[in-house]
């Protein structure tokens, strides 16, 4: 049997001169996304739009959740309005308010009914109630309908990114 000698240590570094460069800035605290839920009556439109846009809009600073008080699963016309935006709603799923962890930072209703008809836990958090019209309800022919969901999407865009600008602002405490 050949034995073999233990590796051989490294040789000692040289000590390290004194470096002329800047100290290096301090580490950045990076605090746990704000985290809010989108509330309306069945998950299928509003809420889910909202959910999209907002982790499209807010990426890492915001964790979204959506969910109904009676959900019905996700409207088509919902997911086409967003794939326009190149934002893919396909995958989401219509939950109820028992599907969804808290606690929240924020919960946003976003019809009257839901703000309404929420169990008393979701009193405990922070809200704001964003009244918006439910764009499954608008009659007409296809184009009618789907014009109807640009416009809450692009109204929910518009609350979400004076949101985000909000919580950005509070981070940078400001």
């Amino acid at each position: 049997m050949t034995r073999r000698s233990p590796p051989k240590a490294p040789p000692a570094a040289a000590p390290l001169a004194p470096s002329s460069a800047a100290p290096a800035a301090p580490a950045r605290v990076t605090r746990p996304p704000f985290k809010i839920l989108f509330v309306c009556t069945g998950n299928s439109a509003r809420s889910q739009m909202a959910e999209g846009l907002a982790q499209n809009l807010g990426g890492d600073r915001l964790e979204v959740h959506s969910a109904g008080t009676l959900p019905v699963g996700v409207n088509s016309h919902a997911v086409a309005v967003m794939r326009e935006r190149s934002i893919d709603i396909a995958r989401q799923y219509s939950k109820g308010l028992e599907d969804v962890p808290p606690p929240f930072d924020l919960v946003v209703t976003l019809c009257d009914a839901a703000a309404s008809h929420c169990p008393r836990w979701v009193g405990a958090y922070p809200h704001e109630h964003w009244s918006t019209p439910d764009p499954s309800f608008v009659g007409g022919n296809p184009e009618a309908v789907r014009r109807a969901f640009r416009e809450v999407r692009d109204r929910l865009e518009t609350q979400i990114q004076d949101l985000i600008e909000r919580v950005v602002r509070k981070d940078e405490g400001r």
